[in-house]
């Protein structure tokens, strides 16, 4: 009998492994099929992306977030990215992808699983030691732990997220929001304790940031928070406000879950003000929106904010549903803030009501909640944090300064050492150009010198005194005594101007007119006072104001002597005529003669056994081209040849143009 029992057993256990052996495998038959299905139902475009992804494997979150934007909120989709990216080992990929399903998790209030992904996200990004996809996992954590008031753990997330992302010196787009995300999700801490003040700067800075970075998204999010610190400190104009504004942004960006929290919050501030007529005609629209995102984080503040509203209204019975609605779902998806606020208001509910004993349990129920939420070892620990936070980033920025000031030290020290090479080789230079200068300029002088006394011997030439004192010889020899003592004085009076002119590099025209009237006179004595010589000066020029330089004249009327009338016969004329040029910078001295003509006088010249080179022009040239150096205008020098109207040669005319400006 025992036997038969054991038997009997025997065959039940194994009848039972046999039915579990069948049940395992219709399981996995259709756990296959249900994935085959699935796979199945992914688009072929997708895959195509997909392929794509896994091909180029980008490492940074703007380029997958771009690719895969559209596609980010079908779980069916980034599920398969995700098996995808695991086999081909693209960590990138796959930590996107499991990010995404976390975030869907999330907004629909399934907080295990997002936790599970996001921690499995972690992971790969760290063994694939990606710091970019590491500090958004941390960011994501930490969102999803404050959404359950769990504070510490939120804050231990988001502080290594931070710490992290501005560990590096230039930072990227993503690490740059994911930093303004860091400082967002902190704010969100202190605002759940109370601290507001802090929150606001937090808020405030990411703010600052996301506008750098001209994300829409991340303003919207920011002046949300800064109206519900607003909120809570009383200030109720500047939360609509803010709520407003953050309103628009969403509406720009069509982002629905903005639209339901901003909606909520501007019925609130409504219903502080005392107007739940037009809370309850927001927040009805709201409430449907938020339903058909199926997120109890939404849809838990909507039930609560019409409950309050309806209460306020006195329609109890639907305040009432409205309120417990909403406590059970912040109840189911652990939303202390709201079940806090959702208790209180049952409390004032039931006590309208007169029901004390209720009033009084949701009122110890409301307590309890809110000391969990902000109880002062939790803020003790986060103050202590971000204490330890700022010292910290202060000690580095230290440390950072010190080294950035000893690299300055050592560039000024260079930059001495530089600056010292180079005034002395700027000082060398100067000296070596000063040099060169100073040689130039006793080139100059010299050459002036030069031609000084190229003049002065052209003045006083050898031929011109032996004739001029002939001359006065044979008035001697004739007894004419008188004239030989008028021609004396005149000689001497002449050489003395040109011992006194010869010394200054400039004087009045009047004084050289004198000496060339002086020169004539004496000259005239070898063509026995043939040669009728006249100045004519226009009126408008006062020749004691105009300068030219010294003896510059005698050279071209000696020309005009010499090989323009000593050998002509008949009358013998020179004019020299003063005036001004076409406007006040020059005046024209012309010196004409009714000569032989040039043509006529080289060729005396060539037939003459003893040539006469003659120097005097040349010199007289040199001399103007060094006096036109101090003017604006140069000088010019024109040589016309004058003819009767037979066509035969009537001299010759001498035309000067000297600058005067």
């Amino acid at each position: 009998m025992p036997l038969l029992l054991f038997k009997n057993k025997i065959d039940k256990v194994w009848s039972n492994l046999r039915l579990r052996s069948v049940s395992l495998l219709l399981f996995v038959c259709f756990f296959s099929v249900s994935f085959q299905g699935k796979s199945q139902d992914i688009p072929d475009s997708f895959k195509k992306t997909i392929d794509s992804l896994v091909t180029n494997a980008p490492t940074d979150y703007q380029s997958l977030h771009k690719v895969l934007r559209k596609n980010r909120n079908d779980s069916l989709l980034m599920r398969y990215f995700s098996k995808i990216a695991a086999t081909n080992t693209y960590a990138a990929g796959e930590v996107y992808a499991l990010n995404e399903l976390g975030r869907k998790y999330r907004n629909t209030t399934q907080y295990s699983k997002a936790i599970s992904l996001h921690q499995e996200a972690l992971d790969v990004a760290t063994k694939a030691n990606n710091l970019e996809f590491k500090v958004s996992s941390l960011n994501n954590l930490g969102v999803v732990f404050r959404r359950m008031s769990s504070i510490r753990t939120a804050m231990d997330y988001n502080q290594k997220a931070l710490e992290l992302a501005e560990s590096v010196k230039n930072p990227s787009i993503s690490l740059k929001r994911s930093i303004n995300i860091s400082h967002n999700c902190i704010g969100n801490l202190y605002q759940e304790l109370g601290q507001f003040d802090r929150a606001i700067s937090q808020f405030e800075r990411s703010l600052i940031l996301e506008k750098e970075l001209d994300n829409p998204l991340g303003q919207a999010i920011n002046h949300q928070n800064i109206g519900e610190c607003q909120e809570a400190l009383g200030l109720l104009d500047k939360a609509l406000s803010e709520y407003r504004t953050s309103l628009a942004f969403n509406e720009t960006i069509n982002n629905d879950m903005g639209r339901v929290i901003c909606n909520t919050s501007i019925a609130q501030i409504y219903i502080k003000q005392n107007q739940p007529d037009k809370a309850i005609s927001l927040l009805t629209p709201t409430l449907m929106k938020a339903k058909k995102l199926d997120d109890g984080f939404l849809i838990a503040p909507v039930h609560i904010n019409l409950g309050w509203a309806k209460s306020l209204l006195k329609r109890y019975n639907e305040a009432e549903e409205n309120i417990l609605r909403g406590l059970k779902l912040s109840e189911k998806y652990h939303l202390e803030r709201y079940a806090a606020k959702a208790c209180k208001l049952a409390s004032e509910l039931y006590q309208n009501q007169g029901s004390f004993e209720k009033a009084l349990t949701y009122n110890l129920k409301a307590e309890q909640l809110e000391d969990e939420i902000s109880n002062e070892s939790t803020l003790r620990y986060v103050n202590d944090i971000m204490v330890r936070y700022d010292s910290q980033k202060k000690s580095t920025e230290i440390e950072v300064l010190a080294k950035e000031n000893e690299n300055v030290r050592l560039a000024l020290r260079k930059n001495r050492t530089i600056l010292l090479i180079t005034s002395l080789a700027l000082a060398l230079l100067a000296g070596i150009f000063y040099i060169l200068y100073r040689q130039f300029q006793l080139k100059n002088e010299k050459k002036v010198l030069t031609l000084e006394q190229s003049m002065l011997r052209s003045q006083m030439n050898p031929h011109f005194l032996f004739n001029s004192l002939n001359s006065i010889k044979l008035y001697i020899i004739n007894n004419e005594q008188k004239n030989a003592v008028h021609y004396l004085n005149k000689f001497s009076k002449l050489v003395r101007k040109i011992l006194e002119a010869s010394s200054l590099k400039e004087i009045p025209l009047a004084e050289e007119l004198e000496t060339v009237e002086l020169y004539m006179n004496i000259e005239n004595i070898r063509f026995s006072n043939e040669i009728d010589f006249k100045i004519n000066i226009n009126d408008d020029i006062d020749p004691h104001t105009i300068k030219i330089p010294s003896l510059i004249l005698q050279p071209f009327l000696e020309n005009a002597l010499w090989h323009g009338l000593s050998s002509k016969t008949g009358a013998k004329q020179i004019e020299l005529n003063v005036q001004k040029g076409n406007n006040d910078s020059y005046i024209n001295i012309s010196i004409t003669d009714n000569g032989i003509g040039r043509a006529a006088s080289e060729q005396i010249k060539l037939n003459k056994v003893l040539k006469r080179n003659s120097v005097g022009i040349a010199i007289t040239k040199e001399r103007l081209a060094n006096f036109s150096r101090d003017y604006l205008n140069s000088f010019h020098l024109e040589i016309i040849d004058l003819f009767t109207k037979d066509g035969s040669a009537n001299g010759t005319t001498v035309l000067l143009h000297i600058p005067t400006v």
